[in-house]
This record gives structure tokens, sequence and C-alpha cells, in this order.
């Protein structure tokens, strides 16, 4: 029998109209941002079709139109989902002292990131003793491509996904030093995937280096942990000494969440 995308068994009497309803869920979590056109052609349906779709989810709340730009995006309710999801498993918590021990033995800033759309949230932090030091960026959200921990996460997912967070080639800069161009970060998840590890040098905070590793976990959350450093006690040379401690901190984690 077809395996469908979340790798289980293709039911014998599959429903288009809840498979579209479906799909549709999973591009509003993707995009920051669908019209009504990318909808037709991502379903493959008409337009009309495409619109009473949106009605239903609008009006159960897991998705909002933008009154001036006529744009959809993820209403209260799939927002609500997400994270009532992360409660239950309270991430932040479990992540907390392993963020702590990883900064305490580096001297360096951690962070655990969830992928949100295109962007990186980061949801918990631990911040080394060193006065110098990265500050937190707890609660912020950044491009994905312009940080270590989004490309780790990046890396994980498939060329068609890809496309569908970033469906045009050029990619706003965040810094000087950011990947510009899909074409160009599709090169860098290359060796990403190759070395297990990512980086980041400058790309969304000038004097700030960074390092990060995805998080396997069962629930099929995209998670990564990073490192972040100013610049120049980030050489080259210690990097892959950061992406190991990051893979060990990555293992603890994955048993951690089950």
């Amino acid at each position: 029998m077809q395996k469908s995308p979340g790798d289980g068994v293709a039911p014998q009497y599959p429903i288009e109209s809840v498979d579209n309803a479906l799909r549709l869920l999973i591009l509003l979590g993707e995009r920051t941002e669908v019209r009504l056109t990318d909808v037709s052609a991502e379903l493959g349906v008409a337009s009309s079709t495409a619109h009473r779709i949106l009605a239903m989810l609008i009006w159960r709340g897991f998705a909002r139109q933008d009154p001036r730009t006529k744009t959809y995006g993820p209403g209260p309710t799939l927002t609500s989902v997400a994270f009532s999801i992360f409660r239950r498993m309270d991430l932040p918590r479990l992540a907390q002292p392993i963020l702590e021990d990883l900064s305490s033995s580096m001297g360096e800033t951690s962070h655990l990131g969830t992928l949100e759309g295109a962007n990186v949230r980061f949801i918990a932090a631990s911040e080394p003793a060193a006065a110098v030091r990265v500050a937190s960026r707890l609660g912020r959200e950044i491009p994905a491509y312009a940080t270590s921990t989004g490309k780790a996460m990046l890396a994980s997912l498939p060329t068609e996904q890809l496309g569908r967070l970033f469906p045009t080639d050029s990619l706003p800069a965040v810094t000087s030093h950011t990947v510009q161009s899909l074409a160009d970060l599709e090169k860098e998840l290359e060796t990403v995937r190759r070395q297990g590890y990512s980086t980041n040098r400058e790309e969304s905070e000038d004097g700030v280096a960074s390092v990060a590793v995805s998080v396997a976990n069962s629930a099929g959350i995209n998670l990564a942990i990073n490192l972040a450093a100013p610049v120049h006690r980030l050489p080259v040379s210690k990097v892959a000494t950061f992406g190991r401690a990051l893979k060990d901190a990555s293992m603890r984690l994955s048993e951690a969440l089950g």
C-alpha cells in the first residue's frame, strides 16, 4: 500500500476533503503566509474549492486572513495546539540542565531552538558566568537561514519542503554575511549533512559566531541546540570541538525526550 507523508500506511478509503484540509494545515505551518493561488496550486484544486477549505479553517481558528494583504497564515487554534504539545513535553524544563552543563563546560551561551515556518524561535537558553558573552536570544524569532540553529534543522528537511519555505531564490540579508540565495543555502546544507553540525559566522548578528546540532525526537518536532560566542572566541580551529560537545548534548536531550 502507498505510504503517506507521515510514514503511515495510506487509508483504504481516503477522504479527499479531509486530506486537503490536513495538507493545507501543513502548508500553513511551513510558511509565514500563503495566498489563495498558492493553496489552489499546492492542493491541485480550483480557487473556489481552496477558498471553501480556508473558510472552514478560519471559522475553527486554524487559519486567519490578513485584511490588508488578503494572505493567509496560522490561526490562534493552530498556534494553541502547537504550544500545548510543547507544554506537555515541557521542552524548556527538560533542556535547561543540559544547556547549563553545556554552557558551563564550554564557557559560552547555549540555546534550544525550534522551527516555526521559515524562522527559528529560541525556547530555552543558558548563559555562562563570563563577563563578555553572547546575550540570550530567548523568545526571539530569526530567519532560519541566518542562524546555525536554523540551518541544522533545515538540513534535515526534504528538498520539496525547503522549496515551500523559500519559494524564491533570493533570501533577504540580515547582515552583510548572511547567505542570500537558496542555491547557496542548499550547498551549505549539504556540508551540514556531511559534517553533522552547522555554523554561523556573523550571519545573524555582527560579532557573533555559533555552531548547532539538530535534536532527534520521536514527536517529529524540529529542534536544534547551539553554542554562540563572540566571533574572536570561536575561530575555525575550535568549531569541531564545539560540534562534538553539541552532539553529546543533543543525544542527552533526545534520550530525555524519549
